[in-house]
């Protein structure tokens, strides 16, 4: 079985990380993959919600250090491994506009915690937990924890967490806002299909131009933000879904959309 595995399954892309003897910690190898598949699903029609979730009762343990074992480690070295292959994933995701769900099963440590940080939404199994560690071990956050962190349970928690590494169980992620949900262990793989197929049957056009218009305004002001909605808005009334969705509110029937 590969260590990083993909499938498509009824509009919903599911990135498998596969390493459970290692706790999915990720290799180099699997980062080139993921990327690849982030980039390629942005515009494959067929996938409209991301899933990224991990195997054998843990999401991402971090960087697997068997990576540095054959190099002499210099601060170049370091600095180019986060940027030019680690963050690749960040910047990946940052230009991916369909929904994204981090469905967190077990430890998220570390750079597996940050991953779970760059999806939109999480959901986190009964038994999950979460720490950035990095203080653990004399590092600072290197993949997004600062950036991400604060902006989903605000500054002072945040960086409550990030000094400690403090491990976060899964119905204190709920309470602080780190999650959205927590399944119970048992039902965890089928709700978190279920949530990622509620989203997978919704209009895809309005989907995308929600979450790019939702990212935008947390970066400008209000006129600009209701000035930029009003075109978004114009162009989807425009769409076949757009008629579709009036048409079966009307009809009172589900829906079909197209992504036209």
């Amino acid at each position: 079985m590969a260590d990083l595995e993909f499938e498509v399954t009824d509009g919903v892309g599911t990135i498998l990380l596969n390493r459970p003897e290692r706790k999915n910690a990720f290799t180099l190898a699997m980062l080139e993959q993921w990327v690849r598949i982030i980039e390629d699903a942005r515009t494959d029609d067929a996938i409209r919600v991301l899933v990224v979730t991990g195997a054998g009762g843990a999401f991402c343990s971090g960087v697997d250090l068997g990576v540095f074992d054959d190099e002499t480690r210099t601060p170049l070295k370091d600095k180019t491994l986060l940027t030019d292959r680690v963050h690749r994933i960040a910047y990946a995701l940052e230009d991916f506009d369909k929904p994204v769900i981090a469905a967190v099963d077990g430890v998220a440590v570390g750079a597996g915690m940050d991953f779970a940080l760059m999806a939109d939404i999480r959901v986190a199994s009964a038994s999950a937990r979460f720490s950035e560690g990095y203080v653990r071990v004399g590092l600072v956050p290197g993949d997004g924890g600062c950036y991400l962190l604060p902006r989903l349970v605000g500054m002072s928690r945040a960086l409550e967490l990030l000094w400690t590494g403090d491990w976060v169980g899964a119905d204190e992620a709920e309470r602080i806002g780190l999650v959205n949900h927590v399944y119970p262990d048992a039902e965890f793989a089928e709700r978190t299909r279920e949530f990622a197929a509620k989203l997978a049957a919704g209009p895809p056009l309005a989907l995308r131009t929600i979450k790019r218009a939702t990212y935008q305004s947390s970066r400008t002001d209000l006129r600009t933000a209701l000035d930029l909605i009003s075109s978004h808005q114009a162009v989807i009334q425009s769409t076949r879904d757009s008629a579709e969705a009036l048409a079966a509110f009307r009809e009172k029937r589900t829906p079909v959309f197209e992504g036209r």
